[in-house]
């Protein structure tokens, strides 16, 4: 085999080793699960959005916008990590991992807590078993997809699958053969394999039959660096792979939890053991504060309901007021919103960003017969196209789709430009809207909407000045009329220590236009300053402030 194989070996087997994770007995009859939390310069966004092999091969098939924007923003947190990463290996700094076991006991009343470890604040995974006797595997628990997948055996071909344990079929006892091929895409690369059936274990909770892709393909590097070994999806069944049901449809419809909730706290003390809990069956009262707020869910797919407005400041940003939809997701580590709402957060938090050239030349060409025309009350989804850089379909400014023809006769379509400069010009309407409120001097105004088209959110992340969090300002979310405010020391994500230390925005930006949206993805960023309850018979999601 010779010395360079015997080493990688060697470096093999301690990666697995070292992925492995401890699940013990408490006192308080609960059953937890350790989950870790991944390393910020580490972590991997590129979350599961699940596309089943019916909507991929009919041509011409609607695309699910909601999909995409996730899609788009787990790829998007990917490259911002990545660059992470590079900064922190270029300060050639190095970073240890923490984690606590678990408890194997499950509490009267059909309630097992899953103990969660974490890395960094930036991602939360946990062991379950598959198969009798069960193989132990990392996950990640989901609530932005609705599959189960883990590596398998027969993954030959792919570098990340010799990195991480994989599920051998004829181990198990309880194993059933199903063969239905199925792939997972995600912001960058994918998952391919075929579906099997086996009881999966969580905590001392078994799930008997469960349909799960073991995946025999895994390009790229998405996985190899990963920490977890694969996914838990806690979506609804209506975004699953070829219709599998979900383990949590498992989990009610076996009698194995007593109320058909589960509920998530995380814990943000990067220096605590305790990584956070995922509860299924209720809630833990000791990791959160007062009671919860509720919203109901408004599409059955992800956890996704109606949103407020948002502030920063205190202040309205005007973007939400007439509602926006948003998602809590569970595996994305940022929030994500409307550029424009971005770009106002970096202009108050002082975030580096990128200049964008079509906002620069709205706000130089035009900037001052805009603001005549929303002081004549000319309502605001009109303004860009009595200028003639949108079109008006009766509701809102659209692109006009203007084409040109080449010198040799072929059909060029200039959509992008004359799009991307009338979405810059509606973005500097909503700006606008909002120094109206504040009654700002025309030149004031025109100097703040300025600054912003300097100031927009890089794909690459928005850093910011670790010395002065504790001087910026608030930013909170109106859901179910309750305000949810997050403080800098919540929002803004801290790599490393000292005079090397660097500190990232916990936003990224997201564009879906209505009639969907525009949308929030409010990942971990949120979901670790407020406790989090999915209920499934009520079809809602609560928020309370985490203990």
């Amino acid at each position: 085999m010779g010395q360079h194989g015997i080493r990688g070996i060697c470096t093999i087997l301690s990666v697995i080793l070292a992925s492995s994770t401890l699940v013990s007995a408490g006192d308080d009859g609960l059953v937890r699960i350790a989950l870790k939390k991944r390393p910020v310069m580490q972590d991997i966004y590129n979350k599961p959005v699940p596309k089943s092999t019916t909507e991929n091969s009919g041509a011409g098939r609607e695309v699910d916008p909601v999909r995409e924007a996730v899609n788009q923003v787990r790829a998007q947190a990917q490259r911002i990590f990545t660059e992470a990463a590079a900064m922190e290996r270029r300060l050639k700094r190095r970073w240890s991992h923490r984690g606590i076991g678990g408890n194997r006991r499950v509490r009267e009343g059909y309630q097992a807590v899953v103990p969660l470890k974490n890395y960094v604040n930036a991602q939360y995974f946990g062991q379950i078993g598959v198969g009798s006797p069960p193989q132990n595997f990392t996950v990640v628990f989901d609530t932005g997809s609705a599959n189960l997948w883990v590596p398998s055996a027969e993954c030959f071909f792919s570098l990340a699958c010799y990195f991480h344990p994989k599920y051998v079929s004829r181990r198990s006892s309880t194993y059933k053969e199903n063969g239905t091929p199925a792939s997972i895409h995600y912001g960058k690369g994918a998952i391919f394999g075929f579906y099997s059936q086996d009881q999966v274990t969580i905590g001392d909770l078994v799930v008997n039959n469960q349909e799960f892709i073991e995946a025999t393909y895994e390009p790229g590097f998405t996985f190899l660096a990963a920490k977890f070994d694969g996914i838990l999806g806690l979506g609804f069944k209506e975004i699953s792979v070829e219709g599998s049901v979900p383990v949590w449809y498992n989990m009610i419809a076996q009698g194995l939890v007593n109320q058909h909730v589960f509920s998530f706290w995380l814990n943000r003390n990067a220096n605590n053991g305790d990584g956070g809990e995922i509860v299924f069956g209720g809630s833990d009262p000791k990791h959160y504060k007062g009671s919860h707020t509720y919203t109901r869910v408004t599409r059955k797919a992800y956890w996704q309901f109606e949103m407020g407005d948002f502030l920063i400041g205190g202040k309205s940003t005007g973007i939400c007021v007439d509602g926006c939809a948003a998602i809590a997701d569970s595996g994305t580590s940022l929030i994500a919103g409307p550029i424009g709402v971005i770009a106002q957060i970096n202009e108050r938090i002082g975030a580096t960003g990128v200049a964008n050239k079509e906002c620069k030349q709205v706000v130089s060409g035009y900037g001052q017969e805009m603001i005549e025309l929303l002081k004549s009350e000319t309502p605001p989804a009109q303004v860009c196209s009595k200028i003639g850089l949108c079109a008006f379909d009766g509701t809102s400014g659209v692109s006009a789709g203007i084409k040109r023809v080449t010198g040799e006769g072929r059909t060029t379509s200039v959509h992008n430009m004359f799009d991307a400069t009338c979405n810059a010009c509606e973005m500097v309407v909503t700006w606008m809207q909002s120094e109206f409120v504040q009654n700002h001097t025309k030149e004031g105004m025109l100097e703040y909407v300025d600054r912003l088209c300097h100031n927009m959110p890089s794909p690459m992340g928005s850093y910011v000045d670790c010395r002065h969090i504790d001087s910026l300002q608030s930013v909170s979310f109106s859901i179910g009329g309750r305000i949810f405010e997050l403080q800098p020391e919540q929002y803004i994500l801290k790599v490393g220590d000292g005079f090397v230390a660097h500190c990232i925005s916990g936003f990224t930006s997201l564009d879906i236009p209505p009639p969907v949206g525009p949308l929030w993805i409010l990942g971990d960023v949120f979901m670790g300053a407020y406790h989090t309850v999915f209920d499934y018979d009520k079809m809602s999601v609560g928020f309370a402030a985490s203990a």
